[in-house]
């Protein structure tokens, strides 16, 4: 499998005919942690297909509130055709594939309980374990495509050197630079770690074949496409953090996020 249209195909192309999308919705909400001075502005698609939901995150204006009526209870198939927006379609094909092969059920996956808490608490844990999947860091320069601080603390805090890159913030919670390009980002890290909004963005594709190019390796931490994400699993992506929805954001009780390796190792607890 060479990228995400090569996955799109496979799904269209399946013999089987294609779930109905039970519902379509989007959810808008502002985040800012403590200590912090960055208000973090979320859109995402959501869709459901049975037991499962699909998620992908959205820039503004990308999508409106109408595609919750156009697109509830229409074949999958509709959802994935090309004239669809790249973030709907994303949502519909990871919640397909969360359908067929839900993480929770899937024996390469290791659970990792984030505790009960605060925002902060929660985000300081989730980071951590996006952190815990990367090669030893130390030394290293890491680059981050996609910048939470919380996140940015784990990787220094592990003894690497964050190179952060993002479409939106200019400056870390410390006043780090952080560029708009990744591909000086692509060229120079020793690592990779992505977030899955390059799904739905259209920037996955690239990352995904410099690092097999470089040999690099990729972790990706995914709120949106996590299932597409783990299709690329040891075709590129070393590693994976999966939080399917309902995201770690919107509960102040222990939930779940999902820990994938491509070697295995540490899977199935």
């Amino acid at each position: 499998m060479k990228g995400l249209n090569a996955l799109f195909e496979a799904a269209q192309a399946s013999p089987t005919p294609l779930p109905v999308a039970t519902s379509v919705f989007w959810a808008h909400h502002g985040t800012r942690l403590a200590g912090g001075d960055v208000t973090y502005l979320n859109r995402y698609v959501l869709v459901r297909v049975g037991p499962a939901f699909g998620a992908c995150a959205f820039e503004e204006g990308e999508l409106d509130p109408s595609v919750c009526a156009e697109a509830s209870g229409l074949p999958l198939g509709e959802l994935l055709a090309e004239d669809r927006p790249l973030p709907l379609r994303l949502a519909a094909l990871d919640a397909l594939l969360a359908a067929e092969l839900p993480h929770h059920r899937d024996p390469r996956a290791e659970a990792v309980s984030l505790p009960e808490g605060t925002p902060e608490r929660r985000a300081v844990a989730r980071d951590a374990a996006i952190a815990g999947l990367l090669p030893d860091p130390r030394g290293r320069r890491v680059g981050l495509i996609g910048v939470v601080n919380p996140l940015v603390a784990a990787i220094r805090e592990r003894g690497g050197e964050c190179l952060p890159c993002d479409l939106n913030l200019r400056r870390t919670q410390w006043g780090d630079e952080v560029g708009s390009s990744m591909e000086e980002v692509l060229d120079e890290a020793d690592a990779i770690v992505a977030t899955g909004m390059t799904l739905g963005n259209g920037t996955f594709d690239t990352i995904l074949e410099r690092c097999r190019e470089r040999d690099v390796p990729l972790v990706v931490y995914a709120q949106s496409g996590a299932a597409v994400a783990r299709a690329f699993l040891g075709e590129g992506v070393t590693a994976l953090s999966a939080e399917p929805f309902p995201f770690s954001q919107f509960s102040a009780v222990p939930t779940a996020l999902y820990r994938y390796r491509s070697d295995g190792v540490g899977a199935g607890s």
